[in-house]
């Protein structure tokens, strides 16, 4: 099934690690939806990634092409987060739509920055995949924890 990350699973080794039957497929955009840290994991005890419904907006990610049995796996990371399917654009091509699937949470009020290292691996992620600069610089001013 392809897998549409947004967050830190664009991190390759992070992807890799959780998921070993994980394939790069392609960099897609997902329109009219907007991305924000607006979840707090209790794994991580920070904010992490999550994206929600707001026309004219656009969300940047990875497809990956996963198995069955590693998305079952990825559901025990994804805490929290409901799967739903949606179609994405490879490499903003509004001609191909391809489904995948999302990870989308409920939206949280109260929610505490992201830490260094979840930053450093969407941002590492958004860069190794060459997703467009504009959208890596968004992700490289959000702002994190401090120690």
């Amino acid at each position: 099934m392809y897998y549409f990350a947004y967050g830190s699973n664009m991190n390759w080794e992070q992807i890799k690690r959780r998921c070993p039957s994980t394939r790069f497929v392609c960099v897609a955009s997902l329109k009219d939806y907007r991305f924000a840290i607006a979840r707090h994991s209790r794994l991580r005890n920070c904010g992490t990634a999550n994206i929600f419904a707001d026309m004219g907006s656009e969300v940047w990610g990875a497809v990956y092409d996963v198995s069955d049995q590693d998305l079952i796996i990825l559901d025990g990371f994804e805490d929290g987060y409901r799967r739903e399917k949606l179609f994405v654009r490879p490499n903003g091509d509004s001609q191909s739509p391809v489904e995948v699937l999302v990870y989308i949470a409920e939206k949280e009020d109260t929610v505490p920055l992201p830490n260094p290292e979840y930053k450093r691996l969407i941002v590492d992620g958004a860069r190794r995949w060459n997703i467009p600069e504009s959208y890596c610089s968004m992700l490289e001013q959000l702002q994190a924890m401090t120690d």
